[in-house]
């Protein structure tokens, strides 16, 4: 290996590991705000990777489908749940539009606008505006009700949310591979290395990413309340804040999160609707790094990932992910002996 090549693989793992630190990012956030292990986070890298590939046969996306189906099932629970509490009629009602409104009306306007032929930009603005909601979705049939269970319920629960929406993608989808077009296809010669346009806007739109999460954490009155939420649950409730509302705009920031990074790596790989998978398990070997918690750490823990991942697969393709996989190890043998824990915690 001389240095051109290693310039070379170093840029490509630099390009993956800046998506995988979005989505360790997302993963640090989940676990800190709702102490969820969120295994399907790739679930929605997928989602939105297939849905811009289908958006551009100009047919309307199986998630459209998908979402109205789940926005359907949580009305109803809405509505029982008022009926169950005694509330008035006019509350869970109110409770069950606001569920509804939302992904009805992006579901109506992508079934307008599938057949129209838009511009690549435009489809995937709207991909974005279609996924998304399934966060908070996700969050209300799945996690909500048990909020207060152990950390290794809710991992249990993460499981078979992963197998529930990998079976679910596969019916709305199929089982047919899509690679999207590269919203940028100028090439930039820097001695050896050739940076293509894509890369490009990958590293652009994650720095863009990190720098308004922080802006958010650190400016907005709804960043503050999701940090006081990671820090202490219950004092945050004491002080006004619901841990509700929390959960469910976490879950949905981690699904605009995932259908970003579906939108920058459509065009890099062929995706399948179980390719988020091993994307998603990724980004979380970057947030184990970060022991869960920092997420600078996370971002840092990505790019090594992608590294890695990288000259691991031009020494030992075959081996590439167990090369990945196996890094995480030594990283919870040294957190192990460092900060032992009790069997409670």
């Amino acid at each position: 290996m001389d240095f051109s090549i290693a310039s070379i693989l170093t840029l490509d793992g630099v390009t993956n590991g800046a998506i995988y630190a979005l989505l360790a990012m997302a993963t640090v956030l989940l676990f800190a705000v709702t102490r969820v292990i969120f295994i399907p986070q790739g679930e929605f890298v997928a989602f939105g990777a297939l849905t811009l590939a289908i958006l551009q046969t100009n047919q309307v996306p199986g998630t459209v489908w998908l979402l109205l189906i789940m926005t359907a099932v949580a009305t109803l629970l809405e509505v029982v749940h008022g009926i169950r509490r005694g509330a008035p009629a006019a509350r869970w009602l109110r409770a069950a539009a606001q569920t509804a409104a939302y992904p009805v009306a992006i579901s109506l306007l992508t079934i307008w606008a599938a057949p129209q032929g838009f511009p690549l930009w435009v489809q995937a603005l709207l991909t974005l505006a279609l996924v998304t909601p399934f966060g908070s979705l996700v969050y209300r049939l799945a996690y909500e009700s048990l909020a207060d269970a152990t950390v290794l319920v809710l991992l249990i629960v993460s499981v078979g949310v992963h197998f529930a929406l990998t079976g679910l993608a596969l019916l709305f989808f199929g089982a047919e591979g899509f690679r999207n077009p590269s919203f940028w296809d100028e090439r930039f010669s820097i001695g050896a290395l050739t940076l293509s346009g894509q890369a490009v806007i990958i590293f652009l739109a994650s720095a863009a990413l990190i720098v308004m999460l922080f802006l958010f954490f650190e400016r907005s009155l709804y960043g503050k309340a999701l940090r006081a939420t990671a820090v202490n649950r219950l004092g945050a409730r004491l002080m006004g804040i619901s841990s509700t509302n929390a959960g469910r705009l976490s879950f949905t920031m981690a699904a605009f999160i995932g259908a970003l990074s579906g939108l920058l790596i459509g065009p890099t790989t062929t995706i399948f609707y179980d390719s988020g998978f091993l994307i998603g398990l990724k980004g979380f070997v970057a947030a184990v790094f970060a022991g869960l918690s920092s997420y600078p750490l996370a971002a840092v823990g990505a790019l090594g990932v992608g590294v890695l991942e990288a000259f691991g697969s031009f020494w030992a393709s075959a081996f590439k992910e167990v090369i990945v996989f196996t890094s995480i190890l030594p990283v919870l043998l040294w957190r192990s002996l460092r900060d032992p824990h009790s069997d409670e915690e």
